[in-house]
This record gives C-alpha cells, sequence and structure tokens, in this order.
C-alpha cells in the first residue's frame, strides 16, 4: 500500500497524467454520446467535466497540478476556433449579402443575454464583482475572462459561468427552438445556429456542428461577432454603469 500512494504522488505531479486523463475521459464520454444517439443529455464536454472534477476532488491532485498538462488541450482551442472559419469562407456570398443583418442580430442578442444576466443577479443581490462576471457570460471562456478582469470581475467565476452557458445551450437548444416553432430548412438551421453561437459560444457551436452543417457554420460566426463586440463593448457600458 504505501508503495502504491507513492506512486501515484509521483504520477499525479508529472505533466502528462493531466493530459492523458482529458483525453481518455473525453474518448469515453464521445463514446457514450454516439450510443445515445447524439442527444443533448450525454454531451461529451458536461460529462467529462463531471467526472474530471470529481476525480480532482478525490485525488486531492490541485488543479494547476492538472493543468499543467492540460494545457496543450487549451492551446489547441484556439486553431480550433480558426477553423471555424472554414465553413463562413464557403458561405461568403450569402454573408457578404447580409452582414448589416448579422451584425444588428449579434448586437441586439450579445446585449440581451448580457443585461438579462446582469439584471437577474441584481435582482438576487448578487455582489458587484460578480455581477461584472456575469456580463460577458455568452462569450467564450478565454475571452470572457479578460473582459471580467478588465471590468473588475473574477476572471475564474467568468469562466464557469461561460462554460455553464454553453452547456445550458447545448443540452437545450434543440427543446426550445423546437417549442418557438423555427423550422429546419436552410433559413431555419441559420437561425439556430446564430442563435446558438450568440447565448452560447464555442460549446454550442460545436452542439451545432455535429447537428447540420448550416447551423455549425452560423453558429462560428456568431461566435465571433460576440467575441469581437464583447471585447470592445462590455468595458465601455461598464464605465457608464
Amino acid at each position: 500500500m504505501p508503495d502504491f500512494v507513492q506512486l501515484w504522488v509521483y504520477l499525479s505531479s508529472a505533466p502528462l497524467v493531466g493530459l492523458t486523463a482529458t483525453l481518455v475521459v473525453y474518448l469515453l464520454a464521445m463514446a457514450l454520446y454516439q450510443r445515445a444517439g447524439h442527444a443533448p443529455w450525454a454531451n461529451p464536454v458536461l460529462w467529462s467535466i463531471l467526472f474530471l472534477g470529481a476525480a480532482l476532488l478525490i485525488t486531492g491532485v490541485p488543479y494547476p497540478s492538472y493543468f499543467a498538462g492540460a494545457q496543450f488541450i487549451h492551446f489547441l482551442l484556439g486553431p480550433a476556433v480558426v477553423a471555424l472559419g472554414l465553413p463562413l469562407w464557403e458561405r461568403r456570398t450569402t454573408l457578404a449579402r447580409g452582414w448589416g443583418r448579422f451584425l444588428l442580430a449579434a448586437l441586439i442578442g450579445g446585449a440581451a443575454a448580457a443585461l438579462s444576466a446582469v439584471l437577474i443577479g441584481w435582482i438576487l443581490g448578487l455582489p458587484g464583482d460578480v455581477l461584472r462576471s456575469l456580463a460577458p457570460k455568452s462569450v467564450t471562456a478565454p475571452v470572457a475572462m479578460g473582459v471580467a478582469e478588465k471590468i473588475g470581475g473574477v476572471p475564474a467565476l467568468a469562466a464557469v459561468f461561460a462554460v455553464l452557458s454553453g452547456l445550458v445551450g447545448a443540452l437545450s437548444g434543440r427543446a426550445l427552438f423546437n417549442l418557438v416553432g423555427i423550422d429546419t430548412d436552410h433559413a431555419g438551421w441559420m437561425a439556430r445556429g446564430f442563435a446558438i453561437g450568440t447565448a452560447s459560444h464555442g460549446i454550442g457551436a460545436a452542439r451545432a456542428l455535429q447537428v447540420n452543417a448550416d447551423a455549425g457554420a452560423y453558429a462560428g460566426l456568431a461566435l465571433g461577432v460576440q467575441v469581437l463586440l464583447a471585447s470592445l463593448l462590455i468595458p465601455l457600458l461598464a464605465r457608464w454603469f
């Protein structure tokens, strides 16, 4: 038993353990997701977070030790987001014709996402730094952390809120779109994708890509536009309020 404990202490401090654990857990979660027929409740990101979080709590491994190995996957988020530009390039004619409508929809959607979260938090009596951490919740986590830090929020909380927003959108998006009667024709997939990308950033866009190519493309567009708008407008508006 002492030998096993010493072995675990050694392995838990090795950077590759975080990387290996993340890949193995995600592949298992993806296998479950596929066996469940891509059901929203089986979202692999959700189950990976739950399992890895529980494993870190049970084993007592500090998050910085885990992230020392998993940060390579974190680095790949950048190229993955950039890769979303390819489907947009393939639809550049549509984008050129309707760029004004897309920009207006992004402004309205982003404002609704940020203001509704802050308003609900204010009604519930949340502290000011938590409210400022809520404002960028619908932007992808790395950008949300940077925006929150700039306006006096808590970057770690902003990341949590961003991930939760993405998961809620990925889990409930299809049901909500069906409930409000958005069709599944070309225009409908465009609307669904843009909406999920606006509200649920990268996690929502990944889910949209699995469902329909058009939805995934416009979710990627919405994600990129929200990153730009939030980075510019939220710090500016925070000074006024």
